[in-house]
C-alpha cells in the first residue's frame, strides 16, 4: 500500500470516527445542545481536528443524517426490486418508508432539521450540495416508478409525477411525525389508529390518480 492511499484510508477512517461520536451526541442531545467540544472528546479528537473535516456543527449534524438517508435509499432500493407489477412496488415504496419510521427514528427525527431555517445559515454550500445530491438518488427512484406507472396506464396521463412523488410524500411524512409527536393523544383521545389511517390515506391517493381499468385491475390490492 502506498503512502498516499495509507493517509486517505487514515482520513476516512477518521472521519467515521468523528460521525459515530457526533451520531451518540445528536442522538441523546439534539442539535441544540450538542457541543463540539463533547463530540471531539467522544471521539478522543481536538476540537480543531474537526474542524479540519466538518466547517460547522450543522455540517456535521448533516453529514451524519446523510448515514440515514443511505439507509432509506437502501431500502427503497430493495423494496422496488422485487419483480413485482409497478403499482405494488409504489405501496412497497411507502411500506418501505414506514418500516424506516419504525426502526431508525432518531434518523427519521433529524430531518426535521428543514423546519428551522434559522440553522440553515450555518450549512457550508459544500454539504448543501452533497444533501441535495444525496435527497436526488431518493427522489428519483419514487419519480422513476410513478412515470412508468403513467407510462403503462396505471395512472391517468394527467398526473405529474414530480408533484405526485411530493404528494405521496407529505401524506405519508404528515402521518408519521403525528406517530412520532402525539401517538398517545390520537389513540386514547381521538380513538384513532395512525397506523391504520397510513394504510388507508396512501390507498386513497393511490387510487384517485389511477385510470378506472387500473382500478378494476387491482381492486384486490386495495381490500
Amino acid at each position: 500500500m502506498g503512502i498516499t492511499e495509507r493517509k486517505e484510508r487514515e482520513k476516512e477512517a477518521r472521519k467515521e470516527e468523528i460521525l459515530d461520536a457526533a451520531e451518540k451526541v445528536f442522538f441523546e442531545k439534539g442539535l441544540p445542545l450538542a457541543t463540539m467540544d463533547e463530540i471531539a472528546s467522544i471521539a478522543e479528537l481536538g476540537k480543531g481536528t474537526l474542524y479540519l473535516y466538518y466547517k460547522s456543527k450543522e455540517d456535521l449534524y448533516l453529514a451524519v443524517m446523510m448515514r440515514g438517508s443511505e439507509r432509506l435509499y437502501q431500502l427503497f432500493s430493495e423494496a422496488t426490486s422485487t419483480g413485482e407489477p409497478t403499482l405494488k412496488l409504489i405501496r412497497n415504496l411507502g411500506d418501505a418508508y414506514y418500516e424506516f419510521f419504525k426502526t431508525q427514528r432518531n434518523y427519521f427525527r433529524m430531518y426535521y432539521f428543514f423546519e428551522n431555517q434559522g440553522m440553515h445559515k450555518q450549512v457550508s454550500e459544500d454539504m448543501k450540495s452533497r444533501c441535495y445530491q444525496n435527497d436526488q438518488r431518493i427522489w428519483g427512484i419514487v419519480i422513476g416508478l410513478i412515470r412508468t406507472a403513467v407510462q403503462e396506464g396505471i395512472f391517468r396521463k394527467d398526473i405529474n409525477p414530480e408533484q405526485t412523488a411530493v404528494i405521496l410524500w407529505s401524506n405519508s411524512n404528515g402521518l408519521m411525525r403525528q406517530m412520532d409527536r402525539m401517538d398517545t393523544y390520537w389513540r386514547d383521545a381521538m380513538h384513532v389508529d395512525l397506523e391504520d389511517t397510513l394504510r388507508k390515506a396512501n390507498s386513497f391517493v393511490l387510487q384517485g390518480m389511477m385510470t378506472e381499468e387500473a382500478k378494476k385491475e387491482y381492486a384486490g390490492l386495495f381490500q
